[in-house]
């Protein structure tokens, strides 16, 4: 059989994980031919492994929505795929074969809205390709989702049957060398690996930071992994910070293995409000990292039953910062006398 998967917008990231996890899967099938369609990952082709590279697909919105509309379907068809497997929350339209979806796009089903003004990228999201992935979950053979709550809310939101969604939380398959240690400065360290999309909530922290300032708490320091000059959004947080010289230090983008390292010498902060599935959180815990997280369903998911984690309301900065401020004497007691 011919499986033809898609996934020109990996580039980074979980994105970027997931389609290594499938090609990783594929160069191990010997019953079965592959292509993966892709746009600049670095993938190798062997004997049953075809690779189909368009980084042209990466140089505009426009570019994209061509590749989707006039030559997505007309790859399926060349090649006469028997199944496709859409990685990248859309459908290949216009052929006839049997269709897989994976779905890591939760901008439509959150009840949060946001405004042109605000965010057009996010407004776009949730206002106009949020109809293209309504109809391709609707018309999927299958539809993969990560979580429980991804199901939930396509089930109710958009009608279709349970039976048809499967939840297949990604694979994590990690090799720890070192997990958190329970040290007084670590436990005054946070850290936040996350992008500079408005949702990531960095605000909340800084916000937090400022209260902790005006309570003469500053025996501690935040790490984000931002550069400071993302978008408009995250500058303005980098200005504040160096306005009021918040103990926030902006690290720039790190490898999977200096993240890890983290993990085992400071606390996660995880104030997010918007995700498919929150993989640092699983990290952490694997790490038996202390965790402050978002008291939302995803984060429940992933981190209920986990002892050193704290829920807080993202929408509350007093309650992050005393949380911040506690958590260093509630963690010590925890952790030590596990």
């Amino acid at each position: 059989m011919k499986i033809m998967v898609f996934d020109v917008p990996a580039e980074h990231g979980g994105a970027l994980t997931i389609l290594k996890q499938y090609y990783e899967e594929a160069v191990n099938d010997k019953n079965n031919d592959w292509y993966f369609v892709i746009s600049t990952p670095e993938l190798v082709e062997i004997k049953n492994v075809r690779v189909l590279r368009f980084p042209w697909v990466k140089k505009s919105w426009f570019h994209r929505l061509y590749f989707d509309k006039f030559v997505a379907h007309k790859i399926v068809l060349q090649y006469q795929a028997d199944e496709v497997l859409s990685l990248q929350n859309v459908i290949v339209e216009g052929v006839r074969c049997k269709q897989t979806l994976y779905l890591h796009q939760p901008l439509p089903f959150v009840e949060k809205r946001y405004r042109i003004t605000e965010d057009a990228k996010l407004w776009a999201y949730q206002n106009l390709i949020s109809r293209m992935i309504y109809k391709s979950v609707r018309k999927a053979d299958k539809v993969i989702v990560q979580t429980k709550w991804m199901k939930d809310v396509c089930v109710s939101k958009l009608k279709v049957m349970s039976e048809k969604i499967a939840v297949i939380p990604p694979k994590i398959n990690i090799k720890i060398n070192r997990y958190f240690e329970p040290k007084e400065k670590h436990l005054h360290t946070f850290f936040y690996p996350a992008n500079g999309f408005i949702y990531k909530k960095h605000k909340v922290i800084v916000d937090a930071a400022l209260l902790l300032k005006e309570r003469g708490v500053s025996d501690y320091k935040i790490i984000f992994t931002l550069q400071g000059d993302e978008n408009k959004h995250i500058e303005g947080l980098f200005k504040q910070v160096k306005k009021n010289n918040l103990p926030i230090e902006f690290i720039g983008a790190i490898t999977q293995e200096q993240v890890f390292d983290y993990y085992s010498r400071s606390v996660l902060i995880f104030p997010s409000y918007i995700e498919t599935f929150g993989l640092p959180m699983l990290e952490a815990r694997l790490h038996h990292t202390p965790v402050l997280a978002s008291d939302m369903p995803f984060s429940h998911e992933i981190l209920d039953g986990y002892e050193k984690v704290r829920f807080f309301d993202v929408e509350d900065v007093a309650e992050l910062a005393e949380i911040m401020e506690q958590s260093q004497e509630y963690y010590k007691t925890r952790i030590l006398f596990d």
